[in-house]
């Protein structure tokens, strides 16, 4: 039975934290992270989810699983039955997981080949299926602090000396790409849009506060979109801007982890001269910001990204991509490198 968590009175609301101020982090014990993303891809993963939960469940160092979204490919249905088939996986993970959503499990459900829903209606279901408790990990279920009200899924953390966020950002231009038979986004995905956008730029106001006011030695955000994939870009801009501001202002290691793009990528997209430099108009540069977007499923080897904080280094994070075989030549392809 999942447990029901309850904050002190306006707190949750306020997104304020009730814990006293914690000692410098440098002090904190190292800490090992598995970051997956965009996965599973179709039956065969689908069918091999389960080895891949054991296979990062055997890896002893890992002490928290972060998925960034994308838990079925694009053209499959956005069925009841799947969502609870792969909160069933995630539970089987026996450490703590966070899950932030991906566009191809709500955004992209008006697809006929989806199934022709309401991308709301799945949303909505999403949030009932996996995030049951607000303010509890799937896998192994620890507390963790939620934004709460609709948008749940976002939350924040303190690991190994940093503070981690997760932040509910999409692709298909943060669904803002007009759903079927229209040409132009509706107005209740306007109002969703709207909403969720303004939740999202008040939590990662809230975890940098956080970082700042614990003496995190660095901060690590995930989200599903990859905000320099060549798309439309309205509906990251403002996203984009405010990590530039409160990056440039934390002066410290920032980590954003994306998925979307399948590809393995390691850039400073806020840094001049940088390849990703210039696809926005930034308030401020944050050379202090590096990007990493995870190995899909869909790309080979199939992967997940053993990542590691140890606040007592320079760079605070460092990541090595491990191999999840499935059995195929893709397992003998080669590894992506780390950073």
């Amino acid at each position: 039975m999942r447990r029901v968590l309850l904050c002190a009175l306006g707190l949750l609301a306020l997104g304020l934290s009730t814990t006293a101020v914690a000692a410098p982090s440098n002090t904190a014990a190292p800490a090992t992270l598995a970051v997956i993303g965009d996965t599973p891809y179709g039956a065969p993963q689908v069918a091999n989810f389960p080895n891949d939960v054991t296979r990062i469940n055997n890896d002893a160092a890992v002490s928290r699983v972060v998925h960034l979204g994308d838990i079925k490919n694009g053209s499959t249905e956005c069925s009841n039955a799947y969502f609870q088939q792969i909160a069933t996986n995630f539970d089987a993970f026996a450490d703590p997981l966070v899950y932030t959503p991906g566009d191809n499990e709500w955004t992209d459900c008006h697809r006929a080949n989806n199934g022709a829903y309401d991308p709301l209606e799945r949303l909505a279901r999403i949030r009932q299926v996996l995030f049951p408790v607000a303010g509890q990990t799937l896998g192994q279920e620890v507390a963790i602090e939620s934004q709460g009200g609709p948008i749940v899924e976002n939350v924040t953390w303190s690991q190994g000396g940093a503070q981690f966020g997760t932040v509910h950002v999409v692709g298909s231009n943060n669904s803002l790409a007009p759903w079927t038979g229209n040409t132009a986004p509706t107005i209740a995905q306007l109002a969703e849009f709207d909403q969720r956008l303004d939740a999202d730029l008040k939590w990662i106001d809230h975890i940098f506060a956080e970082a700042h006011r614990t003496k995190a030695a660095g901060v690590a955000i995930g989200m599903q979109a990859d905000m320099w994939d060549p798309e439309a870009t309205a509906g990251f801009d403002e996203i984009v801007k405010r990590l530039a501001q409160r990056a440039h202002a934390f002066h410290k290691p920032v980590l954003l982890l994306q998925g979307d793009s399948h590809q393995w990528h390691v850039d400073h997209p806020f840094t001049p001269g940088d390849p990703g430099y210039g696809k926005y108009v930034l308030p401020v540069d944050a050379p202090n910001l590096t990007r990493v977007v995870v190995q899909g499923s869909t790309s080979c080897p199939h992967t997940y990204l053993r990542l590691r904080v140890d606040a007592s280094t320079d760079a605070v994070f460092s990541g090595q991509n491990v191999v999840l075989p499935l059995g195929t030549s893709c397992d003998s392809a080669t590894l992506p490198g780390g950073f």
